[in-house]
């Protein structure tokens, strides 16, 4: 069955040219012209991954973004304008797994839709080993997409979960930015270093959240990030 896409927008431009550029590539579209709409129509259809702008009429894509998580991990793809840096940041914070800067390319946006959905997809085997990661007391399942702490679950984006798991594989070895773009998002997709360092600030959060000592991700600053050694 071919994976379905919920954009989400009120430009009816947008929505059109790019519902024909992603159906010409096999998806299936659900289309939404503002956050309420959309929140409505994706408890009944869900869908595999949604596209949503950040200004909308009657509820933005922030607040839909927030409702959204309070139901589920759906990976989710921001539309933002130029000058939209500090709702960026804070989509990040709140859980998306990429942004895509207006005007964009519709290639653009194909491609990153199909690396989230690639990484969501892979099979345990495509990580090595059995898809379980085991650090003391952090435990990652990729067949389930589940991430413990000390038995405690933490929700992650696709995103969030690809970067622990891709430093957690190797502790007390540096990675850098760039390699981490590479394992989040894949090669030839550029991704802003600042975005990297949004994913991390999040994720430290959310262990923090269930264990304020958590101090395993480190930053060596001008370098890149490592999970310390155990």
């Amino acid at each position: 069955m071919p994976e379905i896409i919920a954009l989400v927008d009120d430009d009816r431009h947008i929505l059109t040219s790019v519902s024909m550029a992603l159906e010409a590539e096999g998806y299936d579209v659900h289309t939404y012209t503002d956050g309420t709409e959309a929140l409505s129509g994706l408890s009944r259809q869900p869908v595999d991954l949604a596209v949503l702008d950040i200004k909308m009429p009657r509820m933005d894509g922030m607040e839909l973004l927030h409702r959204l998580r309070q139901q589920t991990m759906l990976p989710v793809i921001f539309l933002t304008s130029k000058d939209e840096e500090v709702d960026e940041v804070l989509g990040f914070r709140m859980g998306a797994d990429d942004y895509i800067t207006k005007p964009f390319s519709q290639q653009l946006l194909i491609e990153r839709i199909r690396a989230v959905l690639r990484r969501r997809g892979a099979p345990p085997e495509a990580l090595g080993e059995t898809g379980m990661v085991r650090r003391g007391d952090l435990l990652l399942d990729q067949g389930r997409h589940l991430c413990t702490w000390r038995g405690t679950s933490v929700n992650l984006t696709v995103t969030e979960f690809l970067l622990v798991e891709t430093l957690a594989r190797r502790p007390g070895h540096v990675k850098s930015r760039d390699q981490l773009i590479d394992a989040a998002y894949g090669e030839n997709i550029y991704v802003d270093d600042r975005t990297i360092d949004s994913h991390i600030k999040r994720l430290r959060k959310k262990f923090k959240d269930v264990d304020n000592d958590f101090a395993q991700i480190e930053t060596l600053y001008g370098v890149g990030y490592r999970y310390r050694a155990i």
